[in-house]
């Protein structure tokens, strides 16, 4: 006697489970896309209101400024800019930092991160040197002790030396007019 065979039902189910994956990516993609339309300086700082981190970095060789350490954040309002010369936004804000170097009631410090000197000195001689001081960070460890998850980042540290504000990504015109310049101010005319 012979029977017919029906057909299994795996190839069904074998189908689906093939597209599980790409199930799993597309929801994947989707929750990045929505976490890139934030705004990045809604990153929260452990930082903010609690004295700088101590460090201590040396001068960028070849160029006329002092290295730069915890120190130097006493008695003025500092701020403190992230670069590097591979950072292609760096070079977006630079001429933000520039403009900012005017006001000469601030300090301007540089932290050079994970940069080559060579090209560090290039990209500040080709742009102008908006830093009073520049410490280079060779390796990222004062960038990380910073809270710095990327460059460029930009501090405002208060006369004490407590951080006071954290810009995450390049300054543009609008964020200097509408966030850096009201916290300088602010720091300013804090006593």
């Amino acid at each position: 006697m012979t029977s017919e065979t029906s057909a299994p039902i795996a190839p069904k189910r074998r189908s689906w489970l093939t597209l599980l994956p790409l199930a799993v990516f597309i929801g994947l993609a989707v929750l990045f896309m929505i976490g890139l339309q934030g705004d990045p300086q809604k990153l929260p700082s452990a930082l903010i209101g609690k004295p700088a981190p101590t460090f201590a970095l040396q001068p960028l060789d070849g160029i006329d400024r002092p290295g730069f350490s915890d120190a130097d954040l006493k008695g003025q309002v500092t701020v403190v800019n992230v670069f590097a010369s591979w950072c292609i936004p760096c070079h977006e804000e630079h001429p933000m930092l520039v403009e900012l170097a005017k006001d000469t009631r601030i300090r301007m410090a540089g932290i050079n991160q994970k940069d080559q000197p060579d090209n560090a000195r290039r990209f500040l001689g080709r742009g102008g040197n908006p830093y009073q001081l520049v410490g280079v960070d060779p390796n990222g460890r004062a960038a990380i002790d910073w809270g710095v998850y990327g460059v460029p980042e930009t501090f405002i540290v208060g006369r004490d030396g407590r951080i006071l504000y954290k810009h995450v990504g390049p300054i543009t015109p609008q964020s200097l007019a509408s966030r850096i310049r009201p916290h300088i101010e602010a720091a300013l005319a804090a006593r």
